[in-house]
């Protein structure tokens, strides 16, 4: 009989599991991005279905919006006695930055969830729903631009003017100039975290679905914590420059600088490169979480819609 050899140890390598997989994660960012006609079709089928048979259309987004600033606007204007060919552009801005805000936080977290049906039919990326979602909300805010527009054209004499107030005592603004332009890549860097937060908090809300009701509750006291409608003059006016822990209220609040970081080139009020900062910080640690997210959950998020 022949002697039996030792079976000498086959050299094995450590094995990647497919849902947990970086290159996967980045595949489908890239995938995503590049099915733009896909999500970009999506995004232009959600608004005509929210309008189905309507007069008007898509036209009462815009309606909406110029009814509630105006509405808003004036009455604050009065309890803040600010004057209303500032203040009300002032609120109206800020309005309509903070609904695409707040779009991508809630409707965010329902990015896979509301797209159950294609996601188990459709083999298409994952960031794609998360793109439509952000596209939506896209054209939504360019019919918003519209109450803007008209605005600016019944106060631009008060918003061009050198020193302009937005309250009483308050500090005088530049008033609007060739740095308008900044709107343009504002609206991009905030338009990028709305990708992120669609995919972190989209993610999330598939496996706990409390989520879009704990952020639909707290984005409520955010929006009143943020300066929208009140402006950050009234905290200094209120407690004195010595009281640093009231501009605080503002300064510690990342919705704050999103919106400003748009709203000060719109109405030409005083830069601040801060704002840039903490949202360029904010963009960095959002995706970096967000790729975390993908990486480790991307292959689950089909078994949990």
């Amino acid at each position: 009989m022949q002697a039996i050899s030792a079976v000498e140890p086959v050299p094995t390598t450590p094995v990647v599991h497919a849902g947990r997989n970086w290159s996967r994660a980045f595949q489908d960012i890239r995938e995503g991005i590049a099915a733009r006609e896909l999500w970009g079709h999506l995004g232009w089928q959600d608004i005509k279905q929210r309008y189905r048979r309507s007069v008007i259309g898509p036209l009462w987004i815009t309606l909406s919006m110029a009814v509630t600033a105006a509405g808003l606007g004036l009455l604050y204007s009065q309890l803040f006695k600010a004057p209303v060919p500032t203040f009300l552009p002032y609120v109206t801005v800020g309005f309509i930055v903070w609904n695409f805000i707040l779009g991508c936080l809630t409707e965010g977290a329902d990015s896979f969830i509301s797209n159950e049906g294609l996601i188990k039919h459709l083999p298409a990326p994952l960031t794609v729903y998360a793109l439509r979602t952000v596209w939506r909300l896209t054209l939504m805010l360019m019919h918003n631009m519209l109450v803007y527009l008209a605005v600016l054209v019944i106060f631009f004499g008060s918003l061009t003017t050198d020193g302009y107030l937005l309250s009483e005592h308050g500090v005088p603004q530049p008033g609007i100039g060739w740095n308008i332009v900044l709107a343009i890549p504002a609206f991009f860097l905030i338009a990028l975290n709305g990708g992120w937060v669609a995919l972190l908090f989209g993610i999330i809300s598939t496996r706990y679905r409390d989520i879009p009701q704990v952020i639909g509750a707290l984005t409520q006291l955010v929006f009143f914590m943020t300066p929208i409608m009140w402006s950050t003059d009234l905290l200094t006016q209120r407690f004195g420059e010595g009281h640093s822990w009231a501009i605080l209220i503002a300064e510690l609040n990342p919705a704050y600088h999103f919106i400003q970081i748009m709203r000060a080139p719109l109405l030409g009020l005083q830069q601040s490169w801060h704002h840039w900062a903490v949202v360029g910080g904010v963009t960095i640690i959002g995706w970096a979480l967000a790729l975390v997210a993908m990486r480790n959950y991307r292959a689950r998020i089909s078994y949990w819609v």
